[in-house]
């Protein structure tokens, strides 16, 4: 087992694996930008390194800093949370080449599912359901022509380095193909220097559900159930539920089953979530794979009472994973709690929080880095806290919700917690039958003043 691990993230999810990281009796390491100096995973490493100005690519994006970090403090290991560098191959090969073990994918596997065209051939190539689409890149407009009249209108353009939904356009006839075409290569080019498209059928009512999996260097492989993660704005999640409204014991068999055939045919090593569209007559699709913890990781823990973090440095270490597959034995629903101003467009609201109170009791659990004094920075995402409830239904698990959310004071900045707390009365989210256009048509009251 690891002496020392350092965390290359910041916020909750580098609080979050330092906590598991103390009851495995593991030193840990925290890495800082000056903005987060007075951060609680700061306060609470064992040790505590600054690796720049508060600008994420002098710092958190920054390998040199943080491969110094490391090298100082003797950590004999890189754990990169999600976002940053998690997702990063050559952040992995260069840990691997100065003997650091990255606690994630191998540089192969991060290259071989990031890119979205190869991923869905090796999907295809091991028998997990995929939408229809073209084949490989589109050479030119032409190809896109040929390929969407194949497919059928309405068709989705996807920019194959793409995430957060840039270089995505939907086209629901010939007429509107050329300018999508343009304006996505324009932008996938200015977001990620690669304006590499491909197409794919357009799912209509679709739902975003992902199954988490498990695989370890010895070839076996679990999956530990789904998570509905439908509730979205431009392609962000904003709360997440298990078991899924949707899901029947046959869907979540069949979809189990295509997650494992997923992961072992990229022979997946660590913990990692494969992510499916699934129509309205539950056919399902094989959206992506993401190679790190994910942020909703919070919920798979509290129904299958199982430390996901622990598990991914086990599996690193060159520990065996159980094998068996895991499922839901509680309801969980997690809030993303960002410090944005929902009556104004979602707005980032950094600043000072002057008063804070976290809710408590039976079934809930609060993941933040922050407190009363703390500053939110404006450099970083805007996710402050995670709010999860969990409870033996759905329906006791969105009452739990509604109470905490009425107990949680954050006062100093603006936040999305009044979002949430009308999100758990409509009447759609309680009968369980949100689908990813919910918020297209979700109406926020906003409160007389």
């Amino acid at each position: 087992m690891f002496k020392k691990i350092l965390i290359a993230n910041r916020g909750e999810i580098a609080l979050r694996v330092i906590r598991t990281c103390k009851e495995m009796g593991i030193k840990t390491v925290a890495v800082y930008s000056t903005a987060d100096a007075n951060s609680l995973h700061v306060r609470f490493a064992d040790e505590a390194v600054c690796i720049g100005p508060p600008q994420s690519s002098e710092s958190y994006l920054k390998i040199s800093s943080i491969m110094a970090a490391a090298e100082i403090t003797n950590a004999d290991a890189i754990h990169p949370g999600y976002g940053f560098l998690s997702e990063n191959s050559k952040f992995s090969k260069i840990c691997d080449e100065h003997g650091i073990k990255f606690i994630g994918a191998s540089p192969e596997m991060i290259d071989g599912m990031g890119d979205k065209s190869s991923a869905k051939s090796t999907m295809i190539k091991a028998g997990v359901p995929t939408v229809p689409g073209s084949e490989g890149l589109l050479k030119d407009l032409a190809h896109a022509k040929k390929s969407a009249k194949e497919i059928g209108y309405p068709v989705m353009m996807k920019a194959t380095a793409g995430g957060g939904g840039k270089g995505m356009r939907v086209i629901k006839a010939e007429s509107e193909l050329e300018a999508a075409w343009e304006s996505a290569r324009q932008e996938s080019a200015a977001a990620f220097g690669n304006d590499g498209m491909y197409m794919e059928k357009f799912i209509e009512e679709p739902r975003h559900i992902e199954i988490q999996i498990a695989g370890d260097q010895f070839g076996s492989y679990c999956h530990l159930s789904e998570r509905d993660c439908s509730i979205q704005r431009r392609h962000q999640k904003l709360c997440e539920e298990t078991p899924s409204p949707f899901m029947t014991d046959e869907l979540r068999e069949a979809m189990g089953t295509a997650a494992i055939k997923a992961a072992a045919a990229v022979k997946y090593e660590g913990v990692g979530t494969v992510e499916f569209l699934v129509d309205k007559h539950r056919n399902f699709y094989f959206m992506e794979m993401n190679t790190r913890i994910q942020v909703e990781h919070t919920i798979t823990e509290e129904v299958i009472n199982f430390d996901l973090i622990k598990e991914q440095i086990k599996i690193a270490a060159g520990y065996k994973i159980s094998g068996k597959n895991y499922y839901p034995q509680m309801h969980a629903i997690q809030c993303r709690i960002n410090a944005e101003d929902p009556f104004n467009g979602f707005r980032p609201s950094p600043g000072t929080i002057t008063t804070y109170h976290s809710p408590g009791g039976h079934g809930v659990r609060v993941d933040t880095h922050t407190y009363a004094g703390y500053v939110i920075p404006p450099y970083y995402d805007s996710m402050i806290s995670k709010l999860i409830t969990i409870a033996q239904t759905r329906e006791e698990a969105i009452k739990k919700m509604e109470r905490a959310l009425s107990e949680y004071v954050i006062e100093g900045i603006k936040t999305t917690i009044p979002f949430h707390q009308q999100l758990m009365q409509d009447e759609t989210f309680r009968a369980g039958e949100c689908t990813t256009k919910f918020m297209e048509t979700f109406v926020l009251q906003k409160p007389e003043e």
